[in-house]
C-alpha cells in the first residue's frame, strides 16, 4: 500500500509596505522590489498560491490604519486569505504591541498562517525560541520608527526657527 500524502494548499496574500513613495512614480522602486522577492520566494514554495496582492506604498509601519492592510484583513475574515507573507517583519508593522497581536494572537485564532522570509519566521514551523526573537524583532522595529520620528520633528522645528 503506498501513503500518499497530501499537501495543503495555502491561499497567499503578499504584503507590501513603504512608509515613502518615489513622489513621481505609480509605484516605489521597494515596492517593485518586493513584490519581485516575494513572488520568487512562492515560486519555491508550491504549496503556497498567490491569490492577492495588498500594497501600502506611501503608509507608516507605526499604525495598522493603512487602506491596503485593512482590505486583507477583511479578505482573511472572508475566508478568502489564510497565508500572508511579508519581506520582514518592519513591512509588516513598525507597532510593537498591535504586530505582536496579530502574529502571536489574532492570526492564530483565525487559522492563518504568517511568514516574514527574511527575518525566517513561519507561524506553521516556529519554535519556542521564536517565542523571544519575536517581539525583540518588532520592538527593534518599533525603537526604529519612533526614533526617525524624533529626528525628522527637531529638523522641521530647526527649519521652522532658522525661517
Amino acid at each position: 500500500m503506498q501513503d500518499t500524502k497530501v499537501m495543503k494548499i495555502w491561499d497567499t496574500t503578499l504584503y507590501l509596505r513603504l512608509s515613502r513613495d518615489d513622489g513621481d512614480k505609480e509605484e516605489s522602486n521597494s515596492i517593485t522590489g518586493q513584490r519581485e522577492f516575494l513572488r520568487d520566494f512562492l515560486s519555491k514554495h508550491p504549496e503556497l498560491r498567490e491569490c492577492a496582492v495588498r500594497v501600502d506604498d506611501g503608509w507608516s509601519g507605526s499604525t495598522f490604519e493603512r487602506p491596503d492592510f485593512k482590505k486583507m484583513i477583511e479578505d482573511v475574515k472572508a475566508g478568502r486569505t489564510n497565508c500572508i507573507v511579508v519581506k520582514d517583519l518592519s513591512r509588516f508593522g513598525r507597532n510593537y504591541l498591535d504586530a505582536g497581536e496579530y502574529i502571536e494572537k489574532i492570526f492564530p485564532f483565525l487559522g492563518v498562517r504568517f511568514i516574514a522570509v527574511n527575518d525566517n519566521y513561519d507561524s506553521l514551523n516556529h519554535s519556542t525560541g521564536d517565542s523571544l526573537v519575536l517581539p525583540v524583532k518588532n520592538f527593534l522595529n518599533d525603537s526604529y520608527s519612533r526614533d526617525i520620528s524624533i529626528k525628522v520633528r527637531s529638523s522641521f522645528e530647526s527649519r521652522r526657527q532658522d525661517g
